[in-house]
């Protein structure tokens, strides 16, 4: 029998911290990373063009950047669903963005996935936290979405052959979407069924971006029914290349064979199955397969260069094998959004499971028969007409079902948006219960027409940027809370000249005034005005300081901190007070640096709190400061000590420039991170 149930892995963990308090208004960092230039976007073919170039991200509005975590790692337990039948265990994490964490093979008693040892965060996601393994299911924008360690609702419901199914749902919030997975083993099969189901309630068209990520050995052959691929890598090109082997006559189905990291989105022809294999050299390993909507295929590799390794190391602990991911998604590229109109849906069905096939054909330099092998093998197995019919089953029969046994709770977002648009949605219920601190100023809003003021000296909440709370919000009475959080969401809807103005009217009654010049310090920064920017930068921290140092009783910023920290924990671990002081004040120092105000950057520096100075991120934003005051010993010196920058960035350059300011010494491996060819 196929059974549902909870249970707790303990794994070495770094806690999550608290989320950025400031609000996220800059375009996601690290896009560059997955641009295309002018001139490769002329040649590519128009409809690819066209999804490419579709409702870029302007911020990451309204969702908050997560990037308070370390990298100190104890063990802790995490809640999981176990979904188990007499062929495979699967092991689902509700409150990490319902990541299929492990894929147990029961008869043979082999993972299937690459099961990450730790769970470490890293900043991967669009906003940041991160981790790696197993399956996540990317839902929003280009990369890996907004809820990767977040929690999502999860409930026990009836499959399509009358036993228990696991649903995870939520309501992504920089698309404005809701959407769910539907996890299922049905009685003695030896595939997971995964239905995703990705709904519009909206009567405007929505991009929509979904790509399912599996993470696998990269000691692996990858095999798809395609001879030519996309090539992307660091070098924002994209173009069609043949596979396996390239031009440069390496056969890249092998992901170690590769030097640098890159994507490879696999072609397929419009009428072949969609499938995608990794292979170990005994010719066993997962396959994916799904039903014709979910179109794209790919392969990503670390690659074999220093950066691609110590990013492996990085995402791990030292001595654990390297990782490849086997993708599978709605667009032929991740690059790419569709449009999802008003009142429609986008739902396909995926399934996960072993393949044995001959290692002599499937590993062999025949490319047509070794695809030929694993395509007959995965008939054998799961025929596509069965992916279809259990596809029809769920879709007309359980997709939805309302759930019996609630398992697990998502965000209160989902509940505040039904509550305002009256959504109908059949098997994912958002319920008021669900509602917290954060969504109870807008239910408000809702309710009366006002927003309410934070306490006095507390932070601005959480924001709201859809147009129906923007219209909410222009005409609620206009006190310096209510011009923050237009600005906001005029901000977001590139109404820029706007929401400055929006900020500049709550700046002249506004008690505290940090939280305003923040955000039209950013507005100067993203206009160019630096000089400017950073004298509003500079500005909100002392307001911020004093505000912290009032609150306090009269004592200064350090004694503050401690008032603040008290038994908080281990660095990573901020009272709310500091937490923000650190945001800011990091934000304020490098503005300054980059104007050149270096005495001024120092004297901000000074004043941030201690704790906070000790963290790896300000370590080296120490050593900028150091550099920049001509004082390159003091410099070196703090990369000799040794730092760890957690949040650091996909692709980030930016240690290795200081380091190649510092000396001509090869850049140690500790701090290697490049991604590119150098």
């Amino acid at each position: 029998m196929t059974t549902v149930r909870r249970a707790v892995l303990t794994l070495p963990a770094a806690p999550l911290g608290p989320d950025n308090p400031l609000p996220a208004l800059r375009a996601p960092a690290g896009a560059g990373a997955h641009a295309v230039d002018a001139g490769t976007l002329a040649e590519l073919p128009r409809d690819m063009a066209r999804g490419i170039g579709r409702a870029p991200l302007r911020s990451l509005l309204p969702t908050p950047v997560r990037d308070g975590y370390g990298r100190d790692r104890t063990p802790t337990d995490i809640d999981t669903i176990v979904i188990e039948n007499d062929h495979l265990r699967a092991t689902v994490l509700p409150g990490l963005g319902g990541r299929l964490y492990s894929l147990h093979h029961k008869p043979t008693g082999r993972e299937l996935l690459y099961r990450n040892p730790v769970f470490q965060p890293a900043a991967f996601a669009l906003n940041g936290a991160w981790f790696s393994g197993g399956v996540e299911w990317n839902i929003g924008a280009t990369g890996h979405t907004t809820l990767s360690c977040s929690p999502l609702h999860a409930a026990v419901v009836r499959a399509p052959d009358g036993g228990p199914m696991l649903r995870l749902w939520e309501w992504e919030r920089l698309r404005d979407l809701p959407f769910q997975v539907d996890l299922w083993l049905p009685e003695d099969s030896g595939f997971l069924y995964a239905g995703v189901r990705v709904r519009n309630p909206h009567e405007r068209t929505a991009p929509v971006y979904w790509w399912s990520n599996t993470a696998v050995p990269e000691d692996r052959r990858v095999l798809a029914p395609a001879t030519t691929a996309w090539h992307h890598g660091y070098e924002r090109g994209l173009r069609a290349v043949p596979v396996p082997v390239t031009e440069d006559g390496t056969d890249r189905s092998h992901p170690t064979r590769s030097h640098h990291a890159a994507d490879w989105f696999y072609d397929l022809p419009e009428e072949r199955r969609r499938w995608i294999a990794a292979l170990d050299a005994d010719g066993t390993g997962l396959v994916q397969t799904s039903t014709d909507a979910l179109r794209g295929r790919k392969l990503f590799v670390w690659g074999t260069e220093r950066g691609g390794r110590r990013w492996q190391e990085w995402l791990t602990e030292p001595g654990t094998p390297g990782y490849a991911e086997i993708q599978a998604g709605l667009a032929r590229t991740q690059l790419e959004h569709l449009e999802l109109p008003g009142g429609e849906e986008f739902s396909w069905l995926e399934a996960y499971g072993p393949l044995a096939a001959d290692p002599a054909t499937a590993l062999g330099d025949d490319w047509t028969a070794a695809r030929a092998e694993v395509e007959d093998r995965l008939a054998g197995a799961l025929p596509r007409a069965a992916v279809e019919a259990a596809y029809t089953a769920w879709r007309e029969g359980a997709a939805d079902t309302e759930p019996d046994e609630v398992l697990a709770a998502g965000s209160g977002w989902g509940a505040l948006e039904v509550l305002r648009g009256e959504y109908a949605l059949p098997g994912t219920p958002f319920p008021e219960s669900t509602l917290g601190p954060d969504q109870h100023p807008w239910r408000e809003l809702l309710r009366t027409g006002v927003l309410p003021s934070p306490l006095p000296g507390a932070a601005p909440g959480a924001p709201l940027v859809a147009a129906p709370w923007r219209d909410m919000l222009e005409t609620a009475p206009a006190d310096p809370a209510t011009e923050y959080h237009l600005g906001i969401a005029q901000w977001h809807a590139d109404d820029r000249a706007q929401a400055v103005r929006s900020w500049e009217r709550g700046l002249k009654e506004a008690g505290a005034r940090w939280p305003l010049l923040r955000c039209l310090a950013v507005a100067d920064e993203e206009d160019g005005h630096r000089e400017r920017a950073a004298e509003r930068f500079e500005e909100a921290y002392a307001d911020l300081d004093a505000t912290r140092t009032a609150a306090s009783g009269g004592s200064d910023g350090a004694a503050a901190e401690s008032a603040e920290a008290g038994e908080s924990g281990e660095s990573g671990e901020y009272a709310d007070g500091e937490r923000l002081a650190a945001a800011l004040g990091r934000e304020a120092v490098e503005a300054l640096l980059a104007v050149g105000a270096v005495d001024r950057a120092r004297s901000l520096w000074e004043r941030l709190p201690e704790r906070a100075r000790c963290a790896g991120a300000l370590r080296f934003l120490e050593a900028r400061l150091l550099l920049a005051e001509g004082r390159a010993e003091q410099a070196r010196a703090v990369f000799d000590a040794g730092f760890e920058v957690a949040d650091l960035r996909e692709g980030a350059e930016a240690i290795g420039e200081v380091w190649a300011r510092l000396t001509d010494e090869p850049l140690p491996h500790a701090y290697e991170f490049r991604m590119r060819p150098i």
